[in-house]
């Protein structure tokens, strides 16, 4: 080949292959995705389940926070089940998540995910209840649920002068167990204030029903119901229902779900602890993105609760939650 036809080719290869780099170049500072998302960070969320409204208004928030960063959040449901949801925190780790936000199944079950995410560098933040060993965990957002507890029996022992209870409990939540355990404390040393049975329920309607029935044939002289979150008080009053005993049983539950509110409007007698979900979707995602543009946020946010009763019913919004 003649030298100048070697040159030509040369120079033209050297000219594709800028052309070539240029093009990569340009191409990765776009993002020509469908949904333009190639190029967003991505986050991670996980909720022990999806069936209860009040994850779906913390998820709500912290979606609303991280789009309105450019951010794409992407949330899990294992539907209760411990395995599941540290497959999904491994998924979302493969799918080069920069934080998770977890709702934990099982408080003393969440080492393994927890050292996953922690391996890969992925910040975790444990949302609504704590986990038994908080080392790997670089923030908690929830509510005082010990507090909670501790208002229902409050209540109870200022108008009742006696009461044989029921508890529905889900002793692998540990929200569940402070509200729970602060109940107990609170009544403990009270003369005829008597736990009389209990169940678990994993915090689910269709579980507390059948649950309840059982108990109220077993304990037909129960008098008051501690429920450990408002799903189960609505399942309890489902099974109230189906006994015919509305008028003469007293329920007590935590969240502060709007049906909730409306029966106590409606008069029943039921009482709850209300959480702000949205309070703690935004908290959340505010130490989230502390974290991520490199702050350190608070390890341990506290929110309160508010006791909804017959008495102060009409100060609340019946149909919207905290």
């Amino acid at each position: 080949m003649p030298k100048k036809e070697r040159q030509f080719w040369y120079l033209a290869i050297v000219a594709f292959l800028l052309l070539m780099s240029y093009t990569t170049s340009s191409l990765a500072r776009h993002d020509f995705s469908a949904r333009q998302t190639e190029s967003r960070r991505k986050i991670g969320a996980i909720y022990m389940t999806r069936s209860n409204p009040f994850y779906e208004i913390i998820d709500e928030e912290i979606r609303t926070a991280v789009e309105n960063h450019g951010d794409v959040l992407l949330s899990r449901d294992p539907a209760l089940s411990v395995e599941r949801q540290t497959a999904e925190v491994q998924e979302l780790i493969d799918e080069g998540v920069a934080l998770i936000f977890l709702n934990p199944v099982d408080w003393q079950k969440m080492g393994p995910a927890l050292q996953l995410a922690h391996d890969a560098h992925v910040p975790v933040i444990t949302i609504d209840t704590n986990v038994q060993d908080a080392s790997l965990v670089a923030a908690t957002v929830e509510s005082d649920n010990y507090a909670a507890g501790v208002s229902c029996a409050q209540h109870l022992l200022a108008h009742a002068d006696h009461a044989n209870i029921l508890l529905l409990k889900h002793s692998e939540a540990r929200s569940a167990v402070d509200r729970i355990q602060g109940f107990c404390d609170t009544i403990a040393g009270h003369a005829g204030f008597t736990i009389v049975g209990e169940a678990e329920c994993q915090g689910q309607l269709e579980l507390a029903m059948p649950a309840t029935q059982k108990l109220l044939a077993e304990h037909p002289e129960t008098t008051t119901i501690m429920a450990l979150n408002d799903p189960t008080a609505l399942g309890v009053m489902a099974a109230l229902a189906s006994k015919g005993r509305m008028d003469d049983v007293t329920v007590y539950g935590v969240d502060g779900v709007p049906e909730v509110k409306e029966l106590i409007a409606s008069g029943h007698h039921l009482i709850t602890a209300a959480q702000s979900p949205r309070s703690i979707g935004r908290d959340a995602a505010t130490a989230a993105y502390e974290l991520l543009e490199g702050g350190t946020p608070e390890r341990h946010i506290v929110l309160p609760t508010r006791l909804v009763s017959a008495e102060n019913i009409g100060e609340v919004d019946v149909n919207a939650w905290e």
